[in-house]
């Protein structure tokens, strides 16, 4: 097994360590000379990584999906990881084990995919339940749904979360929708629900390329995954002539609005119960797997708060080191200052009064935060000749015009 892993490096110690590349681009310093810009990583993570010097040795020996071995030192730059490289040579694939190298989901495929037939063989309805297992029966599909990642980076990427993804959703809709079900009579049937499950991303099994890292194949960025399954499931319809044509028009409109809104992809809005509920778990499921590994990346950031995401347009609350009183991940038993407040990047801004502020320093408003002390009289008015006339206005017995000293020209430029 390989080691140090990505979530292994610590801030600035030097380590050695072989990584897959992610991504390589050659940029310019502000010298006009090159430095390597590289996404490294490993089935725990990556890390941007930098290597400033000997560009020109090095630049055409390796690319993007190689594994290569780098001897550097790891630091935080903006509160994010940052490898800077000193030494790298490529490795070849005998001398590493793929699986250290790419994320998979912490179950296992065949007991996931054992669960899912089993599932789809308890449908009631036939027309259904020998469509979804003519896609199950096929050994092409069957061997990609098993692997495939749920997407290239949002949610679920990591080998085999396709399926990890479809049996979260299932195990979701044997409780939602047999809530509606029941309560609301004829509302969700649970067995087209199903259907709308197991379909709606099988085209990412296509989409998606996953013998190495994660990218999109020529099909995927030609057609994406929508159109794709729809082309599936017209493919193996064809071995259906009874298929009623009105469950292929639900079942084909549960996949091509999934999305949920044009902007996102869809072509069409969910117009029916069931279309509806699988959008709404659908991007439920997502956004919870995308908030759990937004909390878990970069594990030696200090602070409260993980990076932005644009996914999820909000950063993440790494909820254990809050309660712990733990902002530095490191430092056991610290804790921000009472007159700090916390940053969205973690880090300390003494502008701000938290609302851990004393109870006496000031006022606290129903927002829970603390409120400015009032003035005790009221600030003198400025020294202009609109000023001195109102203060002259208001106490001519103690004020007179000549008194007041104005500002020359000079200084009011």
């Amino acid at each position: 097994m390989k080691s140090p892993f990505v979530r292994e490096l610590k801030p600035d110690e030097i380590s050695t360590a072989v990584f897959l590349v992610g991504t390589k681009e050659v940029r310019q310093k502000r010298t006009g000379e090159p430095y390597l810009s590289l996404i490294l990583s490993d089935r725990t993570g990556e890390i941007d990584s930098k290597m400033w010097d000997n560009v020109g040795e090095i630049v055409e020996t390796f690319d993007r999906d190689d594994f290569v071995k780098v001897k550097g030192l790891m630091q935080l730059y903006n509160n994010r990881p940052q490898f800077t490289i000193h030494k790298l040579r490529r490795v070849e694939d005998h001398e590493v084990d793929f699986r250290d190298f790419f994320p998979a989901s912490q179950n296992d495929p065949a007991a996931m995919w054992a669960e899912l037939r089993g599932i789809v063989s308890a449908i009631a309805n036939d027309h259904i339940r020998g469509l979804l297992n003519a896609f199950l029966d096929d050994p092409d599909v069957a061997a990609r749904y098993q692997v495939a990642p749920a997407a290239k980076s949002i949610h679920h990427a990591f080998r085999s979360g396709l399926l990890e993804h479809v049996l979260s959703l299932l195990k979701l809709a044997s409780v939602v929708g047999a809530h509606y079900a029941a309560s609301q009579s004829g509302l969700i049937d649970v067995d087209l629900l199903v259907a709308g499950i197991v379909l709606h991303d099988i085209g990412k099994i296509y989409e998606l390329s996953y013998d190495r890292g994660f990218n999109y194949s020529a099909e995927g960025q030609l057609l994406g995954h929508i159109a794709i399954a729809i082309r599936m499931i017209a493919d193996k319809l064809r071995a259906f002539p009874d298929f009623p044509v009105e469950l292929r028009n639900l079942i084909e409109h549960m996949v091509l609005s999934h999305h949920g809104q044009l902007e996102f992809g869809s072509p069409k809005l969910p117009i029916f119960p069931e279309a509806l509920l699988l959008h709404y778990l659908d991007d439920m499921d997502s956004k919870m797997e995308n908030m759990r590994a937004l909390i878990d990346k970069d594990p030696q950031s200090e602070g409260y708060f993980s990076a932005y995401s644009p996914a999820l347009g909000r950063v993440a609350l790494r909820k254990a080191r809050y309660l712990e009183k733990n902002p530095a991940g490191s430092k056991l038993g610290t804790a921000p200052d009472a007159h700090q407040d916390v940053s969205s990047n973690g880090n300390h801004s003494n502008n701000i009064h938290s609302s851990t502020a004393s109870k006496t320093d000031a006022p606290i408003h129903n927002g829970g935060l603390p409120m400015p002390a009032p003035s005790p009289k009221p600030a003198p008015a400025g020294t202009s000749i609109f000023g001195a006339k109102l203060q002259q206005a208001l106490h001519p017995d103690s004020m007179h015009l000549d008194t007041i000293q104005l500002d020359t020209p000079d200084e009011r430029k």
